[in-house]
């Protein structure tokens, strides 16, 4: 299988839901994307606030592509309950080995 990788950029600290929907907007026009793979280390910014940001902007495209999300850092646990309880198909790991191999899944 062959696995390409789009950085959509580095939104640091100021993280918003209208970022996050304007990158999905930029992957899913690509029909050569078959998932979305999102690697969120909660450094600066708490990994709530991201999550919000995440089910906010699959629920606004529509987002149909599989989605695998890694989630470390701060409130990551809180982040991940909010991902799961969302109704939407959003795969949550705080492992970057696991959360990678669980998007090659969704291609293969």
């Amino acid at each position: 299988a062959v696995v390409s990788t789009q950085s959509t950029g580095d939104v640091g600290g100021k993280v918003q839901e209208a970022q996050v929907e304007k990158a999905f907007n930029i992957l899913t026009r690509d029909p050569g994307v078959k998932a979305i793979f999102v690697n969120i280390f909660g450094g600066i910014v708490d990994c709530k606030v991201i999550a919000v940001g995440i089910i906010g902007a699959c629920q606004k495209t529509k987002l149909e592509l599989p989605l695998v999300v890694r989630l470390k850092g701060s409130n990551m646990e809180a982040a991940r309950e909010l991902l799961a309880g969302s109704g939407l198909q959003i795969q949550a790991h705080d492992q970057l080995n696991e959360a990678a191999e669980a998007a090659v899944q969704c291609v293969m």
